[in-house]
């Protein structure tokens, strides 16, 4: 489950949070973009619900110095010994540059060299080294976790999730379909941990479902990763009609051009055992964790989906 909540604070989460576990749910799962961080929560999480897997998906490696989310990091993985995840990625220009006044350079470049400076740093060694997007002099974590976590990386497209499954634990990918997934599984093996955030709306309300989603969808869509793994996943002709009209200023054209069926593919909704069934189809095309994210807006309140959905 993706903490906390979309219709509550994170303070106002704790009662939910605190009753996952007696649900079935197995993990809690932070993001980063523009509200809570990615670390607070899953803090409290280890409190509240001490049963649960923590993991973040995803903490941006451009918006903190290496040490600094090596401290971050580090904490997590003592208040929570074996049980966190660390999901790191390059995250966007728009978050990156036009929000935290960072330099979106290399994405590639600069999640490879954050990553293997973090195992090194997370294991207690003293690290001083250049690598291609930065350097480190003479950092060591006064208290390195006991246990280590792991780490798992944001990737889209066959570099970085080669990358993944190469030097990394695992890797998270967002916005795709059941039938997208067996193309990204096979960039990294039958034996690599692949997470992916599912967006749900428990709502038989088709179209407010899908003029609700279509807001979120072509946000994303229209960020340059995204494009391009959308084309990658072969939607390059069905969505250029909707990156055309987005190009040119025009976002109710790009709302409009965007198609139920893509809307349909990539947000699960319904009844509450349809989108069971549809969560369970990502499990059986290779998804090892759906990581769902409730979206508030539908005619069962957010509690209730929880519930509703419990595993």
């Amino acid at each position: 489950m993706t903490i906390p909540f979309y219709d509550r604070s994170l303070a106002g989460s704790k009662e939910l949070i605190a009753e996952l576990p007696a649900l079935g749910y197995t993990d809690a799962w932070s993001a980063e973009v523009n509200g809570v961080d990615g670390f607070t929560p899953l803090a409290l999480a280890a409190e509240w619900a001490p049963e649960l897997r923590l993991g973040s998906a995803i903490v941006p490696v451009s918006t903190r110095g290496p040490g600094l989310l090596a401290m971050s990091a580090a904490t997590l993985a003592d208040l929570a010994p074996g049980r966190f995840v660390l999901g790191i990625g390059a995250s966007s220009p728009a978050i990156v540059e036009q929000w935290n006044a960072g330099e979106f350079v290399k994405p590639y470049a600069r999640t490879r060299d954050t990553l293997r400076f973090l195992k090194k740093a997370l294991q207690g060694e003293k690290v001083s080294e250049t690598y291609e997007t930065f350097a480190v002099k003479g950092f060591k974590l006064e208290r390195a976790p006991k246990t280590p976590p792991k780490i798992v990386l944001a990737a889209l497209r066959p570099r970085m999730l080669r990358l993944a499954a190469e030097e990394a634990d695992g890797a998270i990918t967002n916005w795709l379909s059941p039938e997208d997934v067996p193309k990204v599984r096979a960039e990294i093996g039958p034996d690599t941990e692949l997470i992916a955030r599912l967006f749900v709306c428990v709502s038989e309300d088709t179209e407010k479902v899908r003029e609700m989603a279509r807001w979120m969808l072509t946000t994303y869509l229209n960020v340059p990763v995204y494009a391009e793994f959308h084309r990658w996943l072969g939607r390059g002709e069905i969505l250029k009609p909707m990156f055309d009209a987005w190009a040119a200023g025009d976002r109710q054209g790009a709302l409009k051009a965007l198609p139920d069926e893509v809307v349909d593919e990539l947000v699960v909704h319904g009844d509450a055992q349809t989108c069971k069934a549809r969560i369970q189809k990502y499990v059986d095309q290779g998804l090892n964790t759906p990581v769902l994210a409730l979206i508030p807006g539908g005619e069962v309140p957010i509690a209730q989906a929880v519930r509703d959905l419990a595993p």
